[in-house]
C-alpha cells in the first residue's frame, strides 16, 4: 500500500511582497508620506469630486428612507426602502413622462445631429462666397436666447400649426441644426487635413460620398459631443415643455412632470428623492459609458481655427 503526502498549502501572497506588519518604521513613514503628497497635489481635485458626489449621495441616501426619516436629520436610512421606486413608478403618469422625455431627447438628438452634420462640413472645408458671413450669422444665434424669440415662435406653433399641447414644436426645429452644434462640429471638422478629402475625391468620390465614407467615421468623437450634448439638453429642459406642452398631461417630459410630482407629494421627501434619482440616472449612465468619446470631442474642437 502506498501513502500519499498532502503537500503543504501554497501561499497567497506575492514573492517579495512584505505585510504591513513586517514593515520596517522607515518604510511605513514614506508610505505615509507618499499617501500625504498624493493628497496634497490632488487635493483640488479631490475637493471638486466631493462638491459635485455629496450632493447626489445625500439624494440617493434620502430617497431610500422612511416617510418619517426623512423628515429628520438623520443622513443614513434606518431601513433600506427600496420600495420607494416601486411606488414612484406607479405613479400616474410617471411612464407616460418617461416614454415622452426619451421620444423628445432621443429624435431630437437624431435630428440634430444628421442636420448640423452637413452644414458643418460646408462652413469647415468649402470655399465659397458668404462663408465667413454664413458662420457670423452662427455664432449670432449662439447669442440669442431662446426667450427672445418664444412669442412668435408660440404664435406660429400654436396658432398657425395648431400644435399647442405637444412636443412637436420642440422636436421638428432641432431638424434644421442647431447652432451650438454646428458651430463645435465645424471646429472639429477644421482638424482633419484636407488631403484625405483630396484623396477620396481623387478616387471618384463627390461630396456627399466623402462625407459619408470619409469625414463622418474620422469625426466620430466630435459627433458623439454634439449628440450628448443635445441629448442632455433635451433631457432636462424644463421650459420648452412647460411653455408648449403643459396644458396636455399627456405630453409631460420628467423635468416637467417631477415639478408636479413634488408638487403631490411636498411631504414625502424621500418619494420626491426617489423621482430625482429616476430622472437624473440615465443621463449619469449616459455620460457614463460615453466619456471618452465626449471628452476626445470637446478636446479636439479647440486645437485648431
Amino acid at each position: 500500500m502506498t501513502t500519499r503526502l498532502l503537500d503543504k498549502p501554497a501561499t497567497a501572497t506575492t514573492p517579495g511582497a512584505r505585510t504591513p506588519a513586517e514593515r520596517t518604521p522607515a518604510e511605513r513613514t514614506a508610505r505615509r508620506k507618499a499617501l500625504l503628497h498624493w493628497i496634497a497635489v490632488h487635493s483640488l481635485g479631490i475637493a471638486a469630486a466631493l462638491f459635485f458626489v455629496l450632493p447626489f449621495v445625500f439624494v440617493l441616501l434620502t430617497s431610500l428612507m422612511s416617510d418619517q426619516q426623512a423628515l429628520t436629520r438623520d443622513l443614513t436610512p434606518n431601513t433600506w426602502e427600496w420600495d420607494n421606486y416601486r411606488k414612484v413608478f406607479n405613479t400616474p403618469g410617471f411612464l407616460t413622462w418617461w416614454r415622452n422625455t426619451l421620444l423628445y431627447a432621443g429624435l431630437g438628438t437624431v435630428l440634430t445631429v444628421l442636420s448640423s452634420v452637413p452644414v458643418a462640413y460646408a462652413l469647415a472645408k468649402f470655399r465659397f462666397r458668404g462663408r465667413k458671413l454664413s458662420l457670423m450669422l452662427v455664432i449670432s444665434m449662439m447669442m440669442l436666447p431662446p426667450q427672445v424669440v418664444i412669442i412668435p415662435m408660440y404664435l406660429f406653433w400654436a396658432k398657425q400649426m395648431d400644435l399647442s399641447g405637444t412636443l412637436w414644436p420642440l422636436i421638428i426645429p432641432m431638424a434644421f441644426g442647431d447652432a451650438f452644434s454646428i458651430f463645435l462640429l465645424r471646429q472639429f471638422l477644421l482638424t482633419i487635413p484636407d488631403e484625405y478629402l483630396d484623396a477620396a475625391k481623387v478616387d471618384g468620390c463627390g461630396e456627399f460620398r466623402t462625407l459619408v465614407r470619409v469625414v463622418i467615421p474620422m469625426a466620430k468623437p466630435g459627433i458623439a459631443a454634439i449628440a450628448l450634448f443635445q441629448f442632455f439638453a433635451a433631457w432636462n429642459d424644463y421650459f420648452g415643455p412647460q411653455i408648449y406642452a403643459s396644458e396636455n398631461p399627456a405630453a409631460w417630459t420628467l423635468s416637467y412632470g417631477l415639478e408636479s410630482f413634488k408638487g403631490a407629494h411636498h411631504t414625502d421627501w424621500n418619494l420626491t428623492m426617489a423621482a430625482t434619482v429616476l430622472v437624473m440616472a440615465p443621463v449619469i449612465l449616459v455620460f457614463f459609458f460615453a466619456q471618452k468619446a465626449f471628452v476626445e470631442g470637446v478636446t479636439l474642437t479647440g486645437v485648431k481655427g
